[in-house]
């Protein structure tokens, strides 16, 4: 009876949290795209609080991340309606759409903004993704250029 009695309340207990995981997941198109905007919104707010944005640049950052996640959306919705299993394919997708994110981005920050936003774990998802694709890690250019190495001089008879 103790048993019939712990299963009973533990049932109580139960779905409610699965109704809760339910809710939070986007079913409609609408809530998924209520989600992603909810979600650049969010990030361009850090991102310009974080980076001390201009508001020509917070509106670059926008339209930035707005066509890549919504295209990298639409690629990954395309590969699991072709029922792709590849996770390799789905890793690519945020590969490809992530650096296009990262070169945007890298054209108009400052080089004092372009520093943070390397440290802030954009130089370890670069990283990440070079190793992944296969490219011989090196590190990406801080917000300063290199110099040019110095030339010996050659002397002239």
């Amino acid at each position: 009876m103790k048993r019939i009695i712990a299963a009973a309340v533990s049932l109580l207990v139960l779905i409610p949290s699965l109704r809760a995981q339910e809710d939070k997941v986007p079913t409609t198109p609408e809530e998924k795209e209520k989600k992603l905007v909810e979600y650049i919104e969010k990030e361009v707010e850090r991102l310009s609080a974080s980076l001390e944005m201009e508001y020509w640049q917070e509106f670059y950052a926008d339209s930035t991340m707005s066509h890549n996640l919504h295209a990298m959306q639409d690629e990954l919705e395309n590969l699991q309606k072709a029922a792709v299993q590849n996770p390799d394919m789905y890793i690519a997708v945020h590969d490809k759409w992530d650096e296009k994110t990262y070169e945007a981005f890298h054209g108009f920050l400052t080089p004092v903004q372009w520093d943070k936003y390397l440290k802030q774990g954009a130089l370890r998802a670069k990283l990440a993704r070079d190793k992944r694709a296969g490219i011989e890690p090196e590190k990406p250019a801080k917000g300063k250029a290199k110099k040019a190495p110095k030339q010996k001089k050659s002397k002239k008879k």
